[in-house]
């Protein structure tokens, strides 16, 4: 929403910056404030792909169930990872209250103690090799915790994930823990 005051519109038909300014800024034509931008109208075609990708968003979520339906396919697959780390013992949750898991961003951690017993250093190149492992055979792209996080992995456990596609995902974790140690 943008209002704008008869005193700030003066000053925008009467200042002329000296410096080229981004059309997106442009508030007056020739001049004069420009009403269309008041009336709708467009004033990039880039932003119209944005609207259209929203609303195919929206659709898609509706046919889901809306927000009811993504928050179930989103507790649907964080079981699934939850699951997996339960009997896995070379992982745990990096956040050990269960209360303060996230269910869509997943941040796991080493517990096997030959990892554990490694340096920060040490456990970010194994991860590092993991990860690449998986990005390797098109596993999984960019699921290395990040920089400034304790070593270990992000899985994203969204509604727009697959519940298929983490049953898939741990049997190649387990896959790359073993091909990695």
């Amino acid at each position: 929403m943008l209002i704008l005051s008869p005193r700030a519109v003066e000053r925008l038909e009467t200042h002329v910056p000296s410096w080229p300014m981004p059309k997106i800024f442009c508030l007056t034509k020739d001049g004069k404030i420009n009403r269309e931008l008041f009336e709708g109208a467009t004033l990039n075609t880039p932003s119209m792909l944005c609207v259209e990708d929203a609303l195919d968003a929206l659709a898609w979520a509706r046919s889901i169930g809306g927000a009811e339906g993504m928050a179930r396919q989103t507790q649907k697959n964080f079981k699934i990872v939850s699951d997996w780390v339960e009997r896995t013992p070379w992982i745990d949750f990096l956040a050990s209250d269960p209360a303060a898991r996230s269910p869509t961003s997943v941040c796991l951690i080493p517990a096997a103690p030959e990892l554990t017993a490694l340096s920060k250093e040490d456990q970010t190149a194994f991860f590092k090799k993991l990860t690449s492992a998986l990005d390797a055979e098109n596993v999984a792209h960019d699921i290395g915790s990040y920089r400034d996080a304790p070593p270990g992995l992000r899985i994203w456990c969204g509604a727009t994930v697959l519940s298929d596609d983490l049953e898939a995902l741990t049997k190649w974790l387990d896959w790359a823990y073993i091909a990695c140690r």
